[in-house]
């Protein structure tokens, strides 16, 4: 026969509140709720004053009230706390609270959706959120110290930036989408890695120096989509409809096999990739039906093997004094039709670094 709960029921007689807490956990372990939890005003629902700690919600909610300071969350800097399994939800401070200072470390949230609080889920460094949903806050809705792991989550409609993780962090499998301001925001030395970030008010990825973009999809934004510091790299991306450029990098960054379209959207004014910087190298890009195709706004750049079709204002716009390979004109190759096993090349170059217009 099962044996008894190997846990510890949060309740008014296992973890009696205090000043600023309805439920106060004061030593180390495991930890679940038994039912829904309200909150109180100037308080935290459930407040964590221990490192050390699980909390299993149990597919409960932890429910705010006007003036509440947290649905869960710490009184000082505690590592090492997982909470999972739940949700919580109208808290006018924050949601899932465990960074009392960016020092606190090692922290699990899974599995939790935080919806219509003031920030949805913060934690501190060294710390992992997956399988996550935050909606409808009125600030971030994810916030993570450095090397954090942020993946598989849900950041939409929040009032600020959807996911913000600092330095050495790793974004993937994420869907960030009308946020107020930038979609995914990451430190130095970071990857964002197969998300999508769709009609957010700022930049939809924006990256600090020495970060990768890889695979990921960025449209409809009100910046740019991808708008990377000095050092990065940015490779196989869509990016498409953004408000201004579709790709914007400073100083030797990498850009690769990425589609631009339709950047520039609406009353915008954008190109598909924009070199902002020198040592950049912009090589097997596509670019079509932006405002402008490929830009290098400095010196010192190399642009080789990349296609532009139907930009408005120019296909190509480089200062003087960058490395490209011959751009050549295709847009009316004048070619037979092909119905067969072979044809005539109609590219009218075979320098293997040649851009083309077509």
């Amino acid at each position: 026969t099962p044996g008894p709960e190997p846990r510890i029921a949060i309740n008014a007689t296992n973890t009696p509140g205090d000043a600023d807490s309805v439920y106060r956990i004061s030593q180390s372990g495991s930890y679940y709720l038994a039912g829904h939890a309200t909150a109180a005003p100037g308080k935290r629902c459930i407040e964590i004053g221990a490192s050390n700690v699980t909390i299993d919600l149990n597919g409960f909610t932890v429910i705010g009230v006007g003036g509440s300071i947290a649905g869960i969350g710490v009184d000082l800097a505690h590592s090492n706390l997982t909470v999972r399994n739940g949700v919580v939800e109208n808290c006018p401070g924050r949601g899932v609270d465990l960074r009392d200072v960016w020092s606190s470390l090692g922290h699990v949230v899974e599995n939790v959706t935080v919806r219509s609080c003031g920030i949805g889920i913060l934690v501190g460094s060294n710390a992992i959120i997956r399988n996550c949903i935050s909606t409808n806050n009125a600030a971030e809705g994810i916030i993570a110290g450095n090397y954090a792991v942020v993946t598989e989550c849900v950041a939409r409609e929040n009032g600020w930036i959807g996911i913000a993780a600092n330095d050495g962090s790793i974004v993937s499998g994420c869907s960030v989408g009308q946020n107020a301001s930038t979609g995914i925001l990451v430190g130095t030395d970071s990857t964002v890695e197969g998300c999508a970030s769709k009609s957010n008010l700022g930049h939809g990825i924006q990256g600090g120096n020495g970060s990768l973009v890889v695979s990921c999809t960025a449209s409809a934004n009100g910046l740019t989509g991808v708008y990377m510091l000095s050092d990065s790299t940015v490779t196989g991306c869509t990016v498409y409809r953004n408000t201004s450029d579709g790709i914007a990098v400073n100083s030797d960054c990498d850009v690769r096999n990425n589609n631009c379209s339709e950047n520039g959207f609406g009353a915008g004014s954008g190109a598909g990739i924009v070199a902002s910087g020198s040592d950049i190298r912009v090589e097997g890009n596509h670019c079509s039906d932006n405002d402008w195709g490929i830009r290098a706004l400095f010196a010192g750049n190399i642009i080789v093997r990349n296609t532009c079709s139907g930009n408005t204002t120019a296909n190509w716009d480089f200062v003087a004094n960058n490395v490209f390979g011959p751009i050549v004109n295709r847009s009316a190759p004048g070619s037979a039709a092909v119905l067969g096993d072979s044809a005539t090349s109609s590219l009218g170059s075979t320098d293997a670094n040649a851009n083309f217009t077509y």
